[in-house]
Order: C-alpha cells, then sequence, then structure tokens
C-alpha cells in the first residue's frame, strides 16, 4: 500500500498556490527575500513527499529484493541438503547390494577368521567277517570369537560330535590341535579351544540377530567340500523355523533357525552367517537335500546366550521342555475336528509326566489319514501363548525358545471341544 496518495499532494499544491498569489496582491512590490523563502517553501512542501513516496517505495523494492534473495538461498541450501539425502540414499542401498563391493569388503575383512576344522569319526559298519572299526574323516567350518580369558573357535555339534583328533587351520595354513570346551546338541552349537599365537586369531563381531528381517541380504563364508574360504551371498528366506538333524547322538529339533538362500554344500556347516556389515548373525548349521541352495543357520541370539554356559560349564541346560508333539492346523483339520480356527498347534501326543501332562493339556485319540499323512485327532489345539499368538508348530518352538526358561509359568490358550479355555504351564528342562 503506498505511503502518499498523489490526490492529497496535488491539493496541497493548489493550497499553497493560492496563498502565494493573495501575497502578491497585497504587496506590488514584494520583498525579494520574503518571495524567495516563499519558493523554497513551496519546493519543500512539492517535492519532499514525492522523495519520501519514492524513498519509501525504493526501501520496500529494496526489502522484496532481499527477501527474494534470502529465498532463493533458502532453497538453494534445501537443494543441496535434498541431492546429498538422496546421494546418501543411494550409497546406502549400494552398500546393502548383496552383488556390489560390500561383499568384497567383508570377504576382506571376515575371511581371516573363518578355520577348517578336520577330525576322524571312528564307526562300526557290518562286513562280511563281521562288525569292524572304519575311520571316516570329517570336515567342517568354524570362525573365531573373543572369550574373557582366552579366543576360541565357535562350530556346530554335529561337526565335532564323537570326532578324536580335531585340527583347526587358519587362512594362512597354520594348524593346531582343538580341544572341545563345550556342546550343546539341541542348538547343534559346540566351543572348541586352540592354542594359537595371537597373530593367527581375528574374532568376528555379533549383532543380534532379533535386526534381521525377511528379504535382508546375507554372506556365509565357509569351506565346502574342503574348499577353503568360499563365501556365498543371498537373502533371509524366513525366521523362526524348525529343523532337525541326525548326530551320533541321535536326531535332535532345532528351533528358531534362519532361513536364507545362499547355497551351501557339506563343509560349510559351523561358518559364520554375517549381515552387510560384517557381524554374525547366525552359524551356518545344515542344508537340506534336494533344496535348492536352501541353507539354515542358528541365531546368533541364541549363540550369544549360550556361550556363557557353555565356556564355563561345558553345556547348556536352558533349554524349554512341554512335552508335546503336534502338527500344524490347517483347512482340512478344522473341518474334521469341527472348529472354524485353521491356525494354531493340534496336539497329537503329551509325554507322560511333563509339564504338559501336569497342566492337564490333552492328546489326541482318533487316527485319520488325509492325502497319504497320519493325523491324530481329537487333542487340544494351542492358538497362544501368555497373548502371542501361536500360527504353527514353528511358531510354538520359537516363542518358547526365545521367551520362555524352565521353571517359568506361562498362559496357555487352547480350543477344547471348539471352547477357548486358558491353561497354567510351567515350563520345564529338556531332558538330556
Amino acid at each position: 500500500m503506498p505511503f502518499c496518495d498523489c490526490h492529497v499532494v496535488h491539493r496541497l499544491i493548489q493550497n499553497w498556490s493560492q496563498r502565494l498569489r493573495e501575497e502578491f496582491e497585497v504587496s506590488v512590490s514584494p520583498n525579494p527575500s520574503r518571495i524567495f523563502l516563499v519558493a523554497l517553501l513551496l519546493a519543500v512542501i512539492v517535492l519532499g513527499p514525492l522523495v519520501v513516496y519514492y524513498g519509501l517505495a525504493d526501501g520496500a523494492e529494496s526489502a522484496k529484493l532481499a527477501e527474494l534473495q534470502n529465498m532463493n538461498s533458502q532453497l538453494r541450501t534445501q537443494d543441496a541438503v535434498s541431492i546429498r539425502m538422496v546421494n546418501l540414499t543411494a550409497q546406502y542401498e549400494v552398500g546393502n547390494s548383496t552383488v556390489q563391493l560390500n561383499s568384497v569388503a567383508i570377504y576382506a575383512e571376515s575371511n581371516r577368521s573363518v578355520v577348517t576344522i578336520e577330525g576322524a569319526k571312528v564307526e562300526v559298519v557290518d562286513t562280511l567277517f563281521g562288525p569292524q572299526q572304519a575311520i571316516e574323516s570329517v570336515e567342517g567350518s568354524g570362525f573365531v570369537i573373543g572369550g574373557t580369558n582366552s579366543d576360541y573357535v565357535v562350530t556346530n555339534f554335529h561337526v565335532v560330535d564323537g570326532t578324536v583328533n580335531s585340527t583347526v587351520t587358519f587362512w594362512n595354513g597354520d594348524a593346531f590341535a582343538a580341544k572341545i570346551v563345550g556342546t550343546d546338541a539341541y542348538s547343534d552349537l559346540a566351543v572348541l579351544s586352540v592354542r594359537a599365537p595371537s597373530s593367527d586369531l581375528y574374532p568376528l563381531t555379533f549383532a543380534s540377530s532379533s535386526s534381521l528381517a525377511v528379504g535382508m541380504p546375507v554372506v556365509a563364508i565357509g569351506n565346502p567340500f574342503g574348499l577353503s574360504g568360499s563365501i556365498t551371498t543371498g537373502v533371509v528366506s524366513q525366521l523362526g523355523r524348525t529343523i532337525q538333524y541326525q548326530s551320533t547322538s541321535g536326531t535332535f529339533t532345532i528351533a528358531d533357525a534362519i532361513q536364507f538362500s545362499a547355497p551351501i554344500n557339506p563343509g560349510n556347516s559351523g561358518g559364520p552367517l554375517l549381515n552387510t556389515y560384517g557381524a554374525v548373525v547366525g552359524i551356518t548349521s545344515a542344508g537340506v537335500s534336494g533344496s535348492q541352495g536352501v541353507g539354515f543357520a542358528i541365531p546368533s541370539d541364541t549363540i550369544l546366550r549360550e556361550l556363557p554356559y557353555l565356556i564355563s560349564m561345558g553345556k547348556y541346560e536352558l533349554h524349554p521342555y512341554t512335552g508335546i508333539d503336534g502338527v500344524d492346523m490347517n483347512y482340512q483339520l478344522a473341518q474334521l475336528t469341527g472348529t472354524n480356527v485353521t491356525y494354531g498347534v493340534l496336539i497329537e501326543t503329551v509325554d507322560s509326566g511333563s509339564p504338559a501332562a501336569s497342566a492337564g493339556l490333552q492328546a489326541g485319540q482318533q487316527t485319520v489319514t488325509i492325502s497319504g499323512q497320519q493325523y491324530t485327532l481329537g487333542g487340544d489345539i494351542i492358538v497362544a501363548i501368555n497373548g502371542s499368538r501361536i500360527v504353527n508348530y514353528d511358531s510354538l518352538l520359537t516363542y518358547l525358545e526365545r521367551y520362555t526358561l524352565p521353571g517359568q509359568t506361562i498362559t496357555v490358550t487352547i480350543i477344547r471341544a471348539d471352547r477357548y479355555q486358558t491353561i497354567q504351564l510351567t515350563v520345564g528342562a529338556q531332558p538330556t
């Protein structure tokens, strides 16, 4: 809005002109000095408002120009920040790609921590001349970890189970005798001690496996078929899997395993599974025959939970035990059992004297065959523990392994006779 109206200035000029004429009419011979003063006053009155007006206008324009320059500077700064953010995002995406330079960097940093474990296993075989002893060579992988007073090597239990004369060979060819410090068949874990110089020991760092998500890239380093220092890359295919493996000590079920797509082969077992920062998120445990390269790993949270016990006591005895065996619910089983719930775990058997038996959980009695598979119907259906939904048998075992310990009482939600019920169950310890 303008500071001064031009119409007002025009009226002021008219008024002062009228007064000048009156002055000249009063005096025929006017005083020259008076005329000069009157002219000067007229000039100030006429030109003053205009000077002020245009001066203010120029000031307003200058202010607007400064404001525009400031806005332009802010926009340039914002653009620079945006460009930087885009560049950082692009770098992050490249850095986390399984086919970019990051895999090279991970291998260069981690390979010297991975070792080859060799041993001999004595087995009794039947021959034409009766039972005879046979010696089988066993080979696997492992990696160096930092201990309290020393450094240790962690590997799979099935790599060293029943072996004698075990040795550890480092990346540079240095080999040393190894001693088994602790084992846990239910997590397929073993810890070895090696008297090696500090120049051979490069411990890997750990990251929590709880940070993993399906689709995240991972790297596995190991010694498949004796080919030391081999690397494969892939992604996390799924979490909370349940796998079984056969050992000389029997068949064991492992809960809460990581499934990943990096191909692994005999000899990979015991090697580290690494995230994009080169930290251990698991230990490669098993490959399923004919599975097109699908692998499994024990999560790092399990390793970190057990290491103090394995090193100090030589064993881990805190695996939860309920004493039930069951199958995943599905649509067909729901139809046969007369319930509309298609998720959960259908209890088929309950061990005598187990925590489940003491809590009153019921097993099935009726055997049916569906698509060539036998099922035992009539038992309770577990659908939740402590309010957490139990989708299938994998999620049941994963929940127990992650969140419960022997002696802890949990609330089990079941469906019995098509009605929801809650039962209090005190978790036991896995029998050894």
